[in-house]
């Protein structure tokens, strides 16, 4: 019977139809599955399923594709309407769906073994709802359309030419001293210029979000958002642990690698345009000079990697599923997305010719083959992780690579990959101590009533910026220092998302680390681990991958020392960063 009523929900052939769509023209659909008859047995709840999950990614993808054409030009206004369109009134209005259908599921008590996860998040998900909060979650993606067009827009002079602050980057790395003090200023400044606008931009969001975990009956918005976003393994109080080990393990670690930078520039002091220049090279590295020499060596690298891999970044090249380049009136920073109707993952990101645009290229590769590995999953619920997860993907396929970055295949010369490697393992700890500082940052925001108040944040960022980071001298460079939390777009546009990179970096670190023991075998454990999905808890899919969640500091020192280890190697001479892997 079930099937018979299915059948008759004739669903679109592709997301196209959906791209002008309107709520009006959407919710019909879902009120055909809430009165489809159903009962507690998988030959009646399983097409039931399957309709769904066919429709959510038609929609899912048509609402993603209106996004990557606002970030890609942030000043076109149709794009931008044709994405507040699904940002304001579909997608905030579809949770009210979601919540709907997975209730009535839940009702008749039928399950199986790889749904209990999805089971467990519907069941959140349907606690913490409040129809209230709809409105309030489209005017939150409304500032944050707002944020993006904002800070898309941002540019400097250069000589008389207009530069996008990512195209700033490679200036950071000049050799000329002056140089880099001027790009670093101009970057921090044109931020500081809308501090007034941004700040107040940011207002309203803490408001609206503070008065929707109050709706859902939490104490504050932090305990909003662990609920909001699974966190089922852990608390609070473990990422509180998480900012202490870092202060502890971390912290120290990078003041070290900051005096050796200091002693290598042959500097009284370092200040933060020393930080990014390389130590062994008189020229910053040039890992290419087209986008098209950059998609075609990371399809080399990949390929080394694991040849299934290759083939995936390959197809994503040649179905033009690649955004890369920098350029006036796209949005910051980089992102992967799904196409989740055709299975296909999309890269976004603003590459400039330096090195860290191969890091990323490289992270966001790390997303797209956790999308390929779970497309095959066959509801869409099963194919999504936490960010936890998702990032551990990233992360890890950060370290996997790194042996590859050697030409001819890869991007460097030797000596090159040399700095490159070390630039990249420092780095790393660096990030560790930004990961945690920015989610200290926002604990506090969210949980003490001073973070209702503009310059009690700044104030606030000067003082955990103060506690994290060591071995930079900021001395009259307070605002410059308060600019870095403004262009921090998780802290606008996804609070409390950033945590889970911490998270998953110690995670990548242990990946790496089995790695160097035996290469094969943790990109064999790695694959495993993308192909589960969303279909185990958190610690199930670290230990697929072979890893486990770390919050204390005995076992984030073991992590730490490992990573200096081979940063001295490194140094020292090693000619890769895997032990028995010898790049070609």
């Amino acid at each position: 019977m079930t099937d018979t009523f299915l059948s008759m929900i004739e669903l679109p052939a592709s997301p196209e139809a959906f791209r002008d769509t309107t709520w009006d023209d959407v919710v019909p659909y879902y009120d055909a599955l809430a009165a489809a008859p159903l009962e507690a047995s998988s030959a009646s709840v399983e097409p039931w399923l399957a309709t769904w999950s066919r429709l959510d990614t038609l929609i899912g993808e048509a609402g993603t594709l209106a996004m990557i054409a606002y970030t890609a030009n942030t000043a076109d206004e149709t794009h931008e309407q044709a994405y507040l369109r699904f940002s304001m009134d579909i997608f905030p209005k579809l949770e009210e769906q979601q919540v709907r259908l997975a209730r009535r599921l839940l009702e008749l008590g039928w399950t199986r073994d790889d749904l209990e996860t999805t089971l467990r998040r519907f069941r959140t998900d349907i606690e913490i709802f409040r129809e209230a909060n709809v409105e309030r979650f489209s005017r939150i993606e409304e500032l944050s359309a707002g944020y993006q067009k904002l800070v898309g827009g941002l540019s400097v002079d250069w000589d008389g030419e207009a530069k996008t602050i990512p195209q700033l980057q490679p200036y950071l790395k000049a050799a000329d001293r002056e140089v880099r003090e001027r790009a670093f200023r101009l970057g921090a400044e044109a931020y500081l210029d809308k501090r007034d606008e941004l700040a107040e931009c940011f207002d309203r969001m803490y408001a609206l979000r503070v008065a929707v975990a109050k709706e859902a009956g939490f104490d504050d918005y932090q305990q909003y958002c662990f609920a909001a976003k699974h966190r089922f393994d852990y608390t609070p109080h473990d990422t509180a642990r998480f900012h202490d080990a870092v202060r502890q393990t971390v912290t120290p670690a990078v003041a070290k690698l900051m005096e050796h930078r200091r002693a290598s520039l042959g500097l009284s002091e370092l200040r933060p345009w020393d930080v990014s220049v390389d130590l062994d090279t008189k020229e910053p590295l040039k890992p290419f000079a087209t986008v098209d020499v950059f998609v075609n060596q990371a399809r080399k690298v990949f390929s080394r990697v694991d040849a299934e891999l290759g083939q995936q970044f390959a197809l994503m090249a040649s179905e033009k599923l690649l955004d890369l380049e920098s350029r006036p009136g796209k949005a910051p920073g980089g992102y992967c997305t799904d196409l989740s109707f055709r299975g296909r993952p999309f890269i976004f990101m603003n590459a400039v010719g330096v090195p860290d645009d191969v890091n990323t290229l490289v992270h966001e590769a790390g997303h797209c083959f956790h999308d390929f590995a779970t497309h095959t999953l066959p509801f869409t619920w099963m194919r999504k992780t936490g960010h936890e997860a998702a990032e551990l993907a990233s992360m890890s396929m950060e370290l996997l690579a790194m042996p590859y970055l050697v030409q001819p295949d890869g991007y460097y010369t030797q000596d090159e990959a040399r700095v490159a490697w070390l630039e990249h393992l420092e780095d790393v700890l660096g990030a560790l101590v930004h990961i945690a500082s920015v989610d200290a940052f926002q604990a506090w925001i969210y949980t003490d009533p001073a973070g209702a108040d503009r310059d009690a944040r700044d104030a606030k960022w000067l003082q955990l910026r103060g506690d994290f980071e060591q071995g930079v001298n900021w001395t009259g460079l307070e605002r410059e220092r308060v600019s870095r939390w403004y262009r921090q777009l998780h802290i606008f546009e996804l609070p409390f998302y950033y945590i889970e990179y911490g998270i998953a970096q110690l995670g990548a670190l242990q990946v790496f680390r089995n790695a160097v023991n035996d290469a094969g075998n943790a990109v064999a454990m790695y694959k495993q681990f993308l192909s589960l999905g969303g279909t185990r808890t958190l610690p199930e899919l670290y230990a697929a991958a072979g890893a486990r969640l770390v919050f204390d500091a005995s076992t984030m020192k073991e992590l730490v020392d490992f990573t200096m280890e081979r940063i001295e190697a490194l140094r020292a001479g090693a000619d890769a960063p895997f032990v028995g892997v010898v790049p070609r």
